[in-house]
Formats: C-alpha cells, sequence, structure tokens
C-alpha cells in the first residue's frame, strides 16, 4: 500500500509516517526502480505501536528503545517496565511541575483585582524575574 492508505489505516499523517522513516522508526520498502514507499501489514503494525507509544507520551528515544524491545523475543519483561516506569516517574515531575504553576498563578489572579487600575500583581511578579 502507500503512503497515503498507510496514513488512513494507522491513523497517523502522512507527514508523521515520513519524519519517523527519517528518523529510522520505521523503514519501508521502496518499489523496485523508484522512490515510492511500500507499507505492508509489518509496516502497519509497526505503525500502530508508534502511535500508541506517542499517545502515551513517550519520547522518540523510549519509543526506539521499546520498538527494539519489542522485536527482541529474548527480552526480558523487566526491561520493558524498566522504560516504562522511567516514563511514569518523568509524567509525574511534569504533573507535580504544572500543578506549581497553577497555584502559582491562581495565587496571582486572586491578588489582582481585576479592574481599572493600572497596579496588577500578575505583571508586578513577572517583572520581578525569577
Amino acid at each position: 500500500m502507500n503512503i497515503g492508505e498507510a496514513a488512513r489505516l494507522s491513523g497517523l499523517s502522512a507527514k508523521m509516517i515520513r519524519y519517523y522513516e527519517e528518523i529510522g522508526l520505521i523503514v519501508p520498502d521502496r518499489t523496485p526502480g523508484s522512490q515510492y514507499r511500500v507499507y505492508g501489514t509489518h509496516d502497519l503494525h509497526r505503525l500502530g505501536f508508534i502511535r500508541r507509544a506517542r499517545d502515551l507520551g513517550f519520547s522518540v528515544e523510549q519509543m526506539r528503545t521499546l520498538l527494539a524491545l519489542w522485536q527482541d523475543r529474548d527480552r526480558a519483561s523487566a526491561d520493558v517496565k524498566a522504560v516504562a516506569l522511567a516514563h511514569i516517574a518523568e509524567l509525574e515531575r511534569k504533573q507535580a511541575a504544572i500543578a506549581a504553576m497553577t497555584k502559582t498563578l491562581k495565587d496571582l489572579v486572586s491578588a489582582c483585582h481585576g479592574d481599572a487600575r493600572p497596579d496588577c500583581p500578575i505583571i508586578e511578579d513577572f517583572a520581578a524575574g525569577p
């Protein structure tokens, strides 16, 4: 199948599929004597794997590791679990940072009168710097 069909079936855009090819996450066959890509069932499974990992926020390098583990039938599930646990830890760090930003911004917004006066704690905080 061509890239358009692979995009439709995988739920990824053709642009994203080309990007994943460019960085080596997928290597479709080429039609002999031309530059056209040919995608098969294996490629669709790989694209589905990539899409699911991306939807869960894994980085390209983490996806590369997970793809290698997926293909390695002698892998230990502990290796896969370690990648997932590291990702969970990173997501939790980001979640905590977002919660702290939200709290700070809520505090600043509640301190702002929001009226016609020019003084504003939000602007004053931003201007004060870190």
